[in-house]
């Protein structure tokens, strides 16, 4: 009897509905990069099976300029938005949003507080020290990120302590690292995106932590109809980076490799900068005397469908990624697919893409003037990719994963 009983028991905690709510996140409906897509993705499908979700966003403009705002929404797909105070300087925007969202989310009616990324987890301790069940995913390791290794990144920069009325110096890296750590002291548990990721929190740490990977949708495929117009790109005509520019992405060794490519093919790069406007003017600048070499700036909704839709190879040259989205999807597009042998992108494609040499500008130059050369070799792929990551990540297995580690 006292068996039913616990079976029932479970039956009933798998049905509860939970309130739930995230933050770390810039702001959802965005694609100013990866962790805003994985957020919106988990909560709409979270609120269609009857859960309360609340996600606290940033303030302030779109990280790629003012010119992409859009109108602040108070839900959005069943979500519930709150805009948390922010103080609009480099590098202090993503420490004080996710201050005051620790803090809402501590006093709040919640069940469950979802962080992600390092920087965010810092405050993990808030909503831990009231009660709350505190999960933490991990998109990758956010202080090795060139960003907070140099320029703005590497100086100090100064927090005030209001309550003190004392000037606190934080080496910003230092704060990010600190994250991660934090993680692993309040986090009930931690998600990770890869394996190698699950491995260092071993390793470093000796804490378990759970491998549930992004997902992604199957698109439509799109005509090129608004890239042929504004930028003069038909079907299979150029290769294709998606992405914020960023050191990191590896896009220096892209153009320096392209620049000796001999093809017809354009090189596209669609992206916006994220605190590193120096780094988009050096990467023009590399590029100046490539006409075939074209920087689209920031692109969503249908010139973004298109490039994906009609692009001859999409190229991802990574130094560092935590799981990239930007491939997964490139791949749900039937794109065949040039990627650094990182281990993020690696267990992605496995061997259904073309893989160079991380750093190594001449692997990448060659693998690149071999795709040109061989359409065949190119058509193989791109008849495979689709079926192999639609089937290999499911949004909907990711969200039920996570609804499960809630309920542990």
């Amino acid at each position: 009897m006292e068996q039913f009983k616990d079976v029932n028991r479970r039956k009933s905690k798998h049905k509860e509905k939970l309130n739930i709510a995230m933050f770390g996140q810039k702001r959802i409906p965005s694609r100013e990069g990866g962790v805003e897509i994985v957020v919106e993705e988990l909560c709409s499908r979270m609120v269609a099976q009857g859960h309360n979700v609340t996600c606290y966003d940033r303030g302030g403009h779109h990280v790629s300029g003012s010119e992409y705002d859009s109108k602040r929404l108070k839900e959005y797909k069943g979500i519930r938005l709150k805009t948390v105070p922010t103080i609009e300087k480099k590098g202090l925007a993503a420490v004080s949003s996710s201050f005051f969202a620790a803090l809402c989310c501590a006093f709040g009616r919640y069940d469950i507080v979802h962080i992600h990324a390092e920087g965010p987890a810092f405050f993990a301790w808030l909503p831990k020290l009231f009660g709350k069940k505190v999960i933490v995913t991990i998109h990758g390791l956010d202080w090795q990120r060139e960003k907070w290794k140099s320029g703005f990144g590497s100086k100090f920069i100064r927090l005030i302590v209001i309550q003190d009325s004392i000037p606190a110096i934080l080496d910003k890296s230092k704060f990010i690292h600190q994250g991660e750590k934090n993680a692993v002291k309040y986090a009930d548990e931690i998600i990770v995106l890869s394996k190698g990721v699950q491995d260092y929190f071993e390793k470093e740490y000796g804490r378990k932590t759970v491998f549930i990977p992004n997902g992604v949708n199957r698109p439509k495929i799109q005509e090129a109809e608004l890239i042929t117009e504004k930028y003069g790109l038909e079907k299979d005509s150029y290769i294709l980076f998606l992405g914020r520019l960023v050191p990191e992405k590896g896009i220096r060794y892209l153009v320096e490799a392209f620049k000796n490519v001999k093809t017809d093919k354009k090189l596209v790069i669609a992206g916006g900068s994220s605190d590193t406007d120096s780094f988009m003017n050096e990467l023009k600048d590399l590029a100046k005397d490539d006409d075939r070499i074209i920087f689209t700036g920031f692109v969503q909704g249908q010139i973004l469908k298109e490039l994906y839709s009609n692009a001859y190879v999409y190229t991802l040259p990574s130094d560092l990624e935590g799981m990239p989205l930007s491939l997964l999807e490139a791949m749900s597009y039937g794109n065949c697919c040039l990627v650094s042998n990182i281990p993020e992108c690696t267990e992605v494609v496995e061997d259904r893409a073309l893989i160079f040499k991380k750093s190594d500008v001449e692997d990448l130059r060659e693998k690149l003037q071999e795709a040109c050369d061989h359409l065949e070799m190119v058509m193989k792929m791109k008849n495979q990719a689709a079926d192999f990551i639609c089937e290999k990540y499911n949004w909907d297995e990711v969200v039920k994963e996570t609804m499960n580690l809630y309920r542990r």
